[in-house]
């Protein structure tokens, strides 16, 4: 499934300071979330469901990696 990112606003977190080793993140249509490399904004992206991007979220908050 392909999903059309070609208006979405990215941004970096706050955090990130004025490093270039960063993800941009963009909230797409349906709740859906595109994350990419800044130093590669033509490159590919990956897209996550809602719940996949909350759980991912919720990992890196309670700090597991989300593996067994």
């Amino acid at each position: 499934m392909q999903t059309d990112i070609s208006g979405a606003e990215w941004f970096k977190s706050t955090r990130s300071g004025n490093g270039h080793e960063c993800v941009e993140v963009a909230h797409l249509a349906s709740g859906l979330v595109g994350v990419r490399d800044s130093k590669n904004p033509a490159g590919p992206a990956l897209v996550f469901a809602p719940e996949q991007w909350d759980a991912f979220l919720g990992g890196l908050a309670d700090g597991s990696s989300g593996r067994s």
